[in-house]
């Protein structure tokens, strides 16, 4: 018996051994994987900023045709979004053209083209858990496309932040909407959406709470920061004509993969930090974020993060930035940003004229990033610092136009007259 177990500790090293090199066998396939996954990273993120670059030159001429167009049409505004759907006076009849308008990256957002008219009535009896029919969180719960419009003006009070579903439309044509004075609009894990012409405004942190997220889901939510509109890993996403301000957080967020969004026509007032795209400088799934924020107003009270970006591709064309108290558009994590025939009006205090800032970056590296100035205008001693200058998307056709920025925000339309 003695004799047996002198093998023992032979047998264990010998375990031992053929383990470690099991393991590495095993091991040694992942980096050769990695290494792979590395290479086709690379050539799919060449391929990601041609693609992008391509789109962000169908905007400039989206816009530079518009511009053309009005001197031929003095009925047109020069702005490619309204031209294409507010000279109808029967646009109320033909709300779904709306979705055929959009440009940039968010372009191909249907929201609830192909679905059903709702028509919300009751601005009150806010029910997370259980919603009654007729208000807005019973329609955005709903699993089916669907258009929304409001019977008449009302402010919606939410008790917790309002989930959509995907394929939803929100439309306060026609309506004053406010949406206000407690939680707001969270999109998260869809697709599809269109938030167009309300008043999103004094939204506040809520949460610990059951929420319901679609009509056969409840679930419990923690605490939610109190943004305008939080994108959380979605696509297709386009907020048009909105007014934002005095939120608890952001006015809209995008972040966690969310892509393919477009910010478009809205006016962003009052609030410190306005629009952050991208989660954290870690968060490598942002790599693919593509935003196109255009034609917008960023005005009185504003004071940072117009936006501020992470790691995706940024195309920031024709929006009039006449306020800022500590600088416009800032980014880290080597974000791709095209700023575009906008206008910079800068503060007075002449240590915050400058439109851009690199966050914890030393210069050594944000120099190697892409952040690209064409044909700007710069008033009151405001300067944007570029790096990697050189164009990649236009052939300089297009300037800041005071007419495509001058119904950024809600528009006052009325049934039967154009809007």
């Amino acid at each position: 018996m003695a004799k047996s177990l002198r093998w023992v500790p032979f047998l264990l090293l010998l375990l031992g051994v053929l383990l470690v090199l099991g393991l590495g066998w095993i091991g040694s396939d992942k980096p050769l994987e990695l290494r792979a996954t590395s290479k086709a990273s690379k050539l799919s993120k060449a391929k990601f900023i041609e693609q992008a670059k391509k789109i962000a030159f169908e905007v400039e001429m989206a816009i530079s045709k518009s511009k053309t167009a009005r001197y031929l049409d003095r009925s047109l505004t020069g702005n490619p979004i309204d031209d294409c759907w507010r000279r109808d006076p029967k646009w109320h009849l033909n709300r779904t053209r709306l979705a055929d308008c959009g440009i940039g990256f968010g372009r191909d957002a249907i929201g609830g083209r192909d679905g059903e008219i709702y028509v919300v009535t009751d601005p009150g009896h806010d029910d997370p858990v259980n919603p009654r029919q007729g208000t807005l969180r019973h329609a955005v719960i709903q699993e089916r496309p669907l258009w929304i419009i409001f019977k008449r003006n009302m402010v919606i009070k939410l008790k917790q932040e309002l989930i959509m579903t995907s394929y939803k439309t929100i439309d306060g044509r026609g309506a004053k909407v406010h949406i206000a004075y407690g939680a707001c609009l969270t999109l998260q894990y869809i697709s599809h959406v269109i938030i167009h012409n309300v008043h999103i405004h004094d939204c506040m942190r809520t949460g610990h709470a059951r929420v319901r997220n679609s009509s056969t889901h409840c679930g419990w939510r923690g605490m939610a920061d109190g943004d305008g509109i939080s994108i959380f890993s979605s696509s297709n996403v386009w907020v048009d004509h909105c007014s934002l301000s005095k939120c608890s957080d952001g006015l809209v967020d995008a972040i966690r993969g969310s892509t393919n969004i477009t910010i478009t026509n809205n006016h962003f007032s009052h609030h410190n930090k306005v629009m952050l795209l991208g989660h954290n400088d870690a968060y490598k799934q942002d790599d693919h974020m593509l935003a196109t924020i255009a034609l917008n107003h960023f005005g009185e009270g504003v004071t940072q993060r117009m936006p501020r970006c992470r790691r995706g591709f940024f195309h920031v064309i024709n929006n009039d930035y006449t306020h800022w108290r500590m600088y416009a558009i800032g980014g880290s994590a080597n974000p791709f940003i095209i700023s575009q025939a906008n206008r910079y009006v800068a503060p007075n205090n002449r240590y915050a004229k400058e439109v851009t800032k690199r966050a914890n970056t030393s210069k050594n590296e944000w120099k190697k990033w892409r952040w690209i100035s064409e044909n700007d205008i710069f008033l009151n001693g405001a300067f944007f610092v570029s790096s990697h200058q050189k164009s990649p998307v236009t052939n300089k056709t297009t300037s800041w136009d005071p007419k495509t920025t001058a119904d950024a925000g809600v528009l006052p339309c009325r049934i039967g007259s154009r809007c």
